[in-house]
């Protein structure tokens, strides 16, 4: 298997880097994924440029790092790839074919299930010609800025994640979401992690807490609880822990769960956006 000739670029940002001249859908020994590894471990968010790849490709390529999840959203699976989640907010004969307000507060995947995702990968199939951009926040960094005895206090407790924290509130503003069966209401039972998780590769502490998902700290008085978060939501997204990405064409970008929070910018209503999410299971937090 021929090695494949790429250059990894850290950007001029507090986090990322671009993987320029790579080909995913074209062998990868295990030296070169060995490379890749490394540099989403180091930089937590990798954008690999211009793959020109199949749905196929993608999800060939997301598995070398885990098995991958089937999104609780099963009406916006891409045809015949159900590990695929399309993100768009596009419709056909009025209906949406994908999540349009995907990422509109911040997160990191699937936080709310016992094992949060290991890491997203999101490919590029349609971008619009203004908005768009999607900003991850370091939550490494974010934990590192805080005062030790704020450290300190966050260290033993726990939170609870749900995904039906802000699911009616999105319901009521927009078109995209649809209601929730029994059966998928099901699939998502709320799950207590951790307030500050160790990256189970790095060693690392991070914030794992986000205002899309937490719904309070166990164990505190809901006031007591509500402002603690609060605080905690304001400092983990501060800019010096940012980096947006604005989209290229065929842009895959590869993000840490584990380490990062991302956010959605937003697109112009009368812009078309489409992309396709693939989505790594991840471990027990601790």
């Amino acid at each position: 298997m021929p090695a494949q000739s790429f250059e990894i670029r850290p950007f001029d940002a507090p986090v990322g880097a671009e993987i320029v001249g790579l080909d995913i859908s074209k062998p990868i020994d295990d030296a070169d994924f060995a490379r890749i590894h490394r540099a989403h471990l180091d930089h937590h968010v990798v954008v690999f440029r211009d793959q020109q790849v199949s749905p196929a490709d993608h999800v060939a390529f997301s598995r070398r790092f885990g098995p991958l999840e089937i999104h609780v959203l099963h009406q916006f699976q891409l045809p015949n790839h159900p590990e695929i989640l399309i993100v768009s907010n596009i419709k056909q004969d009025g209906e949406p074919i994908g999540l349009g307000d995907a990422g509109v507060y911040w997160h990191s995947d699937i936080s709310y299930k016992t094992r949060p995702s290991l890491g997203s990968l999101l490919h590029a199939q349609e971008l619009p010609s203004e908005g768009g951009d999607t900003l991850f926040a370091d939550q490494h960094l974010a934990w590192e800025a805080l005062d030790p005895a704020l450290q300190a206090r966050l260290l033993p407790l726990k939170a609870e994640h749900s995904y039906l924290a802000k699911y009616e509130d999105l319901r009521a503003k927009n078109p995209w979401r649809p209601k929730l069966s029994q059966q998928q209401i099901d699939q998502v039972a709320p799950a207590v992690q951790p307030v500050v998780r160790t990256h189970p590769e790095t060693g690392r502490k991070a914030l794992f807490v986000s205002e899309h998902f937490t719904t309070g700290i166990v164990g505190l008085p809901k006031d007591e609880s509500d402002a603690l978060l609060a605080e905690l939501f304001a400092h983990s997204v501060k800019p010096e822990f940012v980096y947006r990405h604005q989209w290229q064409p065929h842009d895959l970008v590869f993000w840490d769960n584990r380490s990062l929070m991302h956010l959605a910018a937003g697109t112009p209503d009368h812009l078309r956006r489409k992309l396709y999410r693939t989505t790594i299971v991840g471990d027990l937090p601790h």
